[in-house]
């Protein structure tokens, strides 16, 4: 592999006197950085004694696919940021603003149509509401009284299901129209909560298809550096005198 090589030579006095007793020898260096050109910045400190000489390496960091799906599936947008491409990972983050002020906007107004129309079937059924579950509820729109209701569960050989008006489960409606106006009530508010679940699965979709382009946006940045930058490399050295170093020498390196 041919191999194209700039040399930039920075000169550095150092104000060192030269003095007789100044005895020449290798500069033993312990410092060594990585950087990377592509992504957050990183420095390490790597044990190193070369005679003369500090050696310094460029290396852009390739992404981890993986990681970055899994950054996306928490939190859509993240993956892509981390791979290098937030563009595409704004859309995703915004639709999950988006969709999360939905679910809530169609929960407060489920809740307050459901508490509306309960505190109706107070007021016009005598309905006693504490302790009484959604099922009750749909009982008390669909009969105009317990007594209604009995006699069709006694019918259809549905005794376990009978309710009984001692206990609290007994209602009579003061007109049919506002059994209909209770009804409506409640159907609204349950399909607000319906709403909610389509939402919540639209959430779901949105983790994953930005996993699935979060893993892609990796693939391309990876991809691009195996074919941009081949073997890049910065390496250095301490130009020395006689008695003293005289400056530094760096080299860029890229191999096609």
């Amino acid at each position: 592999m041919a191999t194209m090589r700039w040399s930039l030579i920075v000169l550095l006095l150092i104000a060192v006197p030269l003095h007789a007793d100044t005895p020449p020898g290798p500069v033993r260096s312990t410092a060594g950085i990585r950087l990377d050109l592509f992504g957050p910045a990183s420095m390490t400190l790597q044990d190193t004694t070369v005679a003369g000489a500090v050696q310094i390496s460029a290396h852009p960091q390739k992404k981890a696919v993986g990681l970055a799906a899994v950054y996306s599936l928490l939190l859509p947008g993240m993956g892509e940021l981390y791979a290098g491409d937030f563009s595409s990972g704004t859309y995703f983050l915004i639709a999950e603003g988006v969709l999360w002020l939905t679910y809530a906007a169609f929960e407060v107004s489920g809740n307050s149509l459901r508490e509306d129309a309960r505190t109706y079937s107070v007021a016009h059924a005598g309905v006693n509401q504490p302790g009484k579950d959604d099922q009750f509820f749909v009982d008390v729109g669909n009969f105009n009284s317990v007594a209604d209701y009995n006699d069709k569960k006694l019918r259809d050989r549905e005794v376990s299901k009978l309710y009984d008006p001692a206990l609290g489960y007994a209602w009579q409606w003061d007109s049919d129209a506002s059994r209909l106006t209770f009804r409506d009530q409640r159907v609204r508010s349950e399909n607000m909560y319906n709403n909610r679940k389509f939402v919540g699965a639209a959430i779901l979709i949105n983790h994953v298809a930005s996993a699935i382009n979060a893993a892609r946006v990796a693939i391309v940045h990876n991809a691009g550096l195996d074919q941009a930058l081949g073997d890049l490399r910065i390496s250095g050295g301490i130009m020395e005198g006689p008695l003293t170093s005289q400056g530094v020498v760096l080299t860029l390196s890229k191999g096609f």
